[in-house]
């Protein structure tokens, strides 16, 4: 039976944790990644050209970035060196960079893998571009943010991104049943609570693993453990997820995009993802007040009173109470017609003054307090429009440079429907009138 211990002999030696034992040994025993190390994958496709560059491997914690580098290596006969961004820094990197040419001498290459490379700063990120240029070291640089917001373009445009997906369910299993052959005896649960074991690591493979060591560390010798049992023995975990980074922001773009796409029931689930997480509730209630003026405007005026009423009952309510509040303007902003028409309006118009914004306005509008303004023709010929019939004179309120514009294009959705016929009748009027 295979044990805890790297060598049998040192009864003493650090057990090594069940993620770290089932470490694959080649790219074709890593999960989850079929797009990549698969036969038509990328990084097989790369070391089939036996030319590896430099490399940013992009995606989320416990999804074998790590141990791809470190294959990679293996694969290119390169000497693997590591790095992370977070313990290293200036000194570090020369020193790396100064062993990595002294093994080129020999007629070694050196894959310089570096962790979390997005924390490394400008300067430091540069330093990397002449080793890179004159081929002293392959970078393989991991991280779990978007390269584009993170790493400099000159790093970017001298390294191909590869993106690592969370694991999917099946690849979880995959790994439990990986760690079952390994420990030779299965995981004490049953078949609910081997689901939730795998719901809990949500979809990284390492900490599915330590969670799963964690359940043979506690059952009791014939105990199976249920999900209740689980859950008290594991001590449930929130979702990874980093509010400042890109978790965060992956959320509210789904939770905006289901209130946009009409669908109440996805809106509710990343809503409640969310506050599960520890989102900051007055941050979700201010982009419910953003759905409303930018997805539903004017097709449902009551939109923004509703998404307003939300943040304000939060701030009189509190926590958990309040959470009901924001979820009822959720439901009610994604069942709401929907029409960013008003939102396509104002970028239209703010191009137009960007373009225009040095054109006086009409005379005929301006007020005359002097004298001299009378005489330059400030208000001549202005029509109040109250005076005249329907209330509507139909006169040209644009710069005389510019002329009529239309900005504004209400559908023939919710309230808008309404606004549409206004504006219809008085175009009707307009071209009667001559306006």
């Amino acid at each position: 039976m295979q044990t805890l211990f790297d060598d049998d002999d040192a009864a003493a030696a650090a057990p090594r944790p069940l993620a770290d034992r089932l470490r694959p040994t080649t790219l074709a025993e890593v999960v989850g990644q079929e797009h990549l190390v698969g036969p038509d994958g990328a990084l097989t496709r790369i070391l089939e050209s036996r030319t590896l560059g430099s490399l940013i491997l992009w995606g989320p914690p416990g999804t074998g970035k790590t141990t791809v580098a470190r294959l990679l290596a293996t694969a290119t006969s390169l000497h693997f060196e590591q790095l992370s961004a977070v313990f290293s820094g200036v000194a570090d990197l020369k020193k790396a960079f100064a062993a990595a040419q002294a093994r080129r001498q020999q007629g070694q290459g050196t894959l310089l893998f570096v962790d979390e490379i997005h924390r490394f700063n400008r300067a430091q990120q540069d330093s990397f571009l002449p080793v890179m240029e004159d081929g002293t070291i392959s970078l393989v640089g991991a991280t779990t943010e978007n390269p584009s917001f993170e790493l400099n373009a000159a790093l970017l445009s001298r390294a191909r991104v590869l993106t690592f997906r969370p694991l999917s369910e099946e690849a979880l299993a995959e790994l439990l049943a990986r760690a079952e052959r390994i420990m030779e005896k299965p995981l004490p649960l049953t078949d609910e609570a081997r689901g939730l074991l795998v719901s809990l690591a949500d979809r990284d493979g390492r900490a599915a693993l330590t969670l799963a060591e964690e359940v043979w560390r506690a059952a009791r010798p014939g105990e199976t453990l249920d999900s209740p049992k689980l859950l008290e023995v594991v001590q449930r975990r929130a979702p990874i997820y980093d509010k400042g980074q890109d978790g965060h922001y992956n959320l509210i773009s789904a939770l905006h995009k289901s209130v946009r796409g009409s669908d109440p029931d996805a809106a509710l689930y990343y809503l409640a993802r969310m506050f599960v997480a520890g989102e900051n509730p007055l941050f979700l209630a201010r982009r419910l007040v953003r759905m409303a003026v930018e997805d539903i405007g004017l097709a449902d005026p009551q939109a923004l009173v509703i998404a307003n009423a939300a943040k304000d009952a939060f701030d009189f309510l509190g926590n958990p109470e309040g959470e009901l509040a924001l979820a009822q303007a959720c439901v009610y902003l994604a069942t709401a017609p929907k029409s960013n028409a008003v939102y396509r309006a104002f970028g239209a118009a703010s191009a137009s003054a960007r373009e225009h914004g040095s054109l006086l306005p009409p005379k005929h509008i301006l007020n005359a307090p002097t004298r001299f303004m009378k005489g330059e023709g400030y208000g001549r010929g202005y029509e109040y429009d109250h005076d005249a019939p329907d209330a509507f004179s139909g006169q040209d309120y644009f710069p005389t440079e510019m002329g009529r514009q239309v900005y504004y294009d209400p559908p023939e959705r919710g309230f808008e429907r309404e606004i549409r016929k206004r504006l219809d009748y008085w175009a009707k009027l307009r071209r009667e009138r001559g306006g």
